[in-house]
């Protein structure tokens, strides 16, 4: 229990430093009106694929640290930081309910059902952002930080974070196959829940 835990740390500050480099520095940022702007990023793949390898709580907690920082170190997006801390975790949280409390993904050893389950939980806390993430930073923006500007940023914000959910569900489930036999085969696999007898998926 000890190691497991060292190993979801371990793992949860990788993913933190991922989610960072990849929202900063792989980022297209788009200007909006009123000096503010929108991102097409695939931060938030690494966040789901964290909380496919790790757990809802431990992939969204990397996912939302390593994107807050981000904001914290970016002028324009330094405001936004609890917002994204937020809706981040809850990214992580949605796709592990799914993923490990509903689709018991890690003791699946059939592929199909693997693949399927994957894509549902990714698009499942993926969709919870398309539709909260403009929504509440909407709100955000008008009544905490009192910007004139919401109502123009909102269709492109409903934009970037549609196709950034498109985009993060694909590369998050990708990857997932890709790293699952590895991590089973070195021991680093993680499992929730009852173990099975069968094979690998």
């Amino acid at each position: 229990m000890k190691n497991e835990l060292a190993q979801k740390i371990a793992m949860t500050g990788l993913m933190a430093a991922l989610s960072y480099v990849v929202f900063t520095f792989l980022q297209i940022k788009i200007p909006l009106p009123g000096g503010d702007a929108t991102s097409i990023h695939l931060g938030n793949a690494v966040c789901v694929l964290g909380a496919l390898l790790l757990g809802g709580f431990w992939g969204g907690l990397g996912g939302a640290i390593g994107m807050t920082i981000g904001d914290l170190l970016d002028p324009v997006y330094v405001v936004y930081a609890p917002k994204t801390f937020l809706l981040k975790l809850c990214i992580g949280l949605i796709t592990g309910l799914i993923a490990h409390k509903i689709g018991k993904i890690t003791l699946e050893t059939d592929h199909k059902k693997v693949v399927a389950t994957a894509t549902l939980a990714a698009a499942g806390g993926l969709l919870f952002n398309v539709i909260f993430d403009p929504l509440i930073g909407y709100f955000y923006k008008l009544m905490i930080l009192g910007k004139p500007a919401a109502e123009l940023t909102l269709a492109w914000n409903v934009a970037s974070t549609s196709i950034n959910a498109l985009t993060s569900t694909i590369v998050s489930v990708a990857v997932y196959l890709a790293l699952r036999p590895g991590l089973r085969k070195s021991g680093l696999f993680l499992t929730f829940g009852k173990e099975k007898k069968a094979g690998r998926a």
